[in-house]
């Protein structure tokens, strides 16, 4: 698709809210033109769904760019050594969306990337991503995901269990290396919009716990091999955060078993990783999350009061925001099929619009209950506003996209809808829930629109049933 096919100069969507602004529900390159139809990055949204279908992942490149750009400049600006800091990295955290050209955008704005699994790490590293520029978590690394990342010279190995130690240090030695680990460190902070995304309170899965001592047990057997180098602790205390109070908290606990080790050691360890989880806007309704820069400051200031109480060097600091990267940037496009109106008990009535995806292509409304909008993307209503439930195709009551949104009363099927903010988890997270091909990942920019990843068909699922 080439740029052809670019609508004409059009006013910014001023609904559900006006975009434009770094903190906006929608990308920065969306537009309602006169005729009311969206466009990205200046192409039309009904040329998108006209040549790839849909539903279809739609990202603004330059968007994502962009926001892994402010992260980059801010934390250089913010930890720099003329400001009396060490340095900071910004890994980009790959759950929340990766692909290889993705991959690629954000290492070439200036950021490292952060993998989970064997899967994510395989997308880093042929997209060219260079190994010391790739960290590896998980709780449950297997054998084989460790012998990669040593292969590949990771930066760093995040160990989230003291079997863990032994098992990186044995795989270390039979490679002939030295592995660089950090230690996560469970700090008892709750953060995030959900239980299921909070990840420092001490009944969960991730990391070791500072309060029980299994944190500095684990950092002593790392001191103890030859075949283990530790290069710093990190913190990861939830997700979609809003509120940066619980990072300084965090950080003074971790900074504080720092400072303890290098008392009782003489090793102080020269990075901390205060995690990321930093939230966006869902809905018109939500907090503004902070910038960039404000994160980097706060940030900045929290670890360089801690480190002068503590009387220890300011140690390089990394984070890795990922959603914050990512969400906003993407959008859902679907076209509707069924409308309905349903009767509710208290006599009014709920206008049940589906479309041609659901919770295969976005599990986090049913999985979190999580908030998102929507709005006609394709042309200009005819008609007022009525309460509408946006909902897939899927065989469960709790397929839903968007709970309750406005929506004109004209809404037909043939319509486009966009849901905003699905650039993050929305393809990480999709599934073939009822044999449904995943939607493909599509980026928009001023030359036109390429396919990131390819629609899945039914052809690709019959392929991997061997009958």
């Amino acid at each position: 698709m080439s740029g052809q096919h670019a609508a004409p100069e059009a006013a910014p969507l001023r609904a559900p809210e006006p975009d434009g602004a770094a903190t906006g529900v929608w990308s920065t390159g969306v537009r309602r033109g006169d005729d009311g139809a969206l466009s990205v990055a200046g192409v039309d949204v009904r040329e998108i769904a006209r040549t790839h279908g849909t539903p279809a992942y739609v990202v603004d490149e330059a968007d994502l760019r962009g926001r892994a750009r402010a992260f980059a400049e801010a934390f250089d600006a913010a930890f720099a050594e003329s400001a009396g800091m060490a340095g900071a990295d910004v890994y980009y955290a790959g759950k929340a969306f990766l692909s290889v050209a993705v991959a690629r955008w954000v290492h070439e704005e200036g950021l490292r990337l952060d993998t989970s699994t064997g899967g994510e790490l395989a997308v880093a590293l042929r997209a060219g991503v260079p190994g010391e520029a790739i960290g590896l978590h998980g709780n449950n690394k297997s054998d084989d995901e460790i012998r990669t990342a040593l292969a590949h010279g990771v930066g760093r190995i995040v160990v989230d269990s003291l079997a863990e130690v032994e098992r990186v240090a044995t795989l270390a030695a039979e490679a002939g290396t030295r592995a660089p680990v950090m230690v996560r460190v469970t700090t008892g902070v709750h953060a995030g919009g959900h239980d299921f995304i909070a990840t420092a309170h001490e009944d969960q899965k991730f990391g070791l716990s500072l309060a029980s001592g299994a944190a500095r047990k684990a950092v002593d057997e790392i001191l103890a091999r030859d075949s283990l180098e530790l290069v710093g602790l990190h913190s990861h205390i939830g997700s979609q955060i809003v509120d940066l109070a619980g990072f300084e908290v965090a950080a003074r606990a971790v900074l504080g078993l720092r400072a303890e080790i290098a008392a009782e050691t003489g090793f102080l360890a020269p990075e901390v990783d205060l995690g990321g989880g930093y939230g966006i806007r869902y809905t018109a309704a939500d907090d503004v999350p902070p910038a960039p820069a404000q994160i980097a400051a706060t940030l900045a200031d929290a670890v360089r009061r801690v480190c002068a109480e503590l009387g220890t060097p300011v140690p390089r600091v990394s984070v890795e925001p990922g959603r914050s990267i990512a969400g906003p940037a993407g959008l859902t496009l679907y076209t509707v099929g069924t409308v309905k109106e349903v009767a509710l008990d208290d006599g009014g009535t709920r206008t049940y619009v589906s479309v041609d995806g659901g919770m295969s292509d976005n599990i986090r409304t049913a999985l979190y209950d999580a908030a998102y909008t929507a709005t006609l993307a394709g042309r200009r209503p005819d008609a007022g506003a009525v309460t509408a439930r946006v909902v897939g195709k899927h065989c469960e009551s709790g397929d839903i996209v968007v709970r309750d949104v406005a929506l004109p009363a004209d809404v037909r099927a043939g319509d486009l809808l966009a849901v905003p903010a699905t650039g993050a988890y929305g393809r990480s997270m999709a599934s073939n829930y009822n044999m449904v091909p995943r939607p493909p990942v599509l980026a928009a920019t001023q030359d036109g629109v390429r396919v990131l990843v390819r629609r899945e068909t039914v052809e690709d699922l019959l392929a991997l049933d061997l009958g």
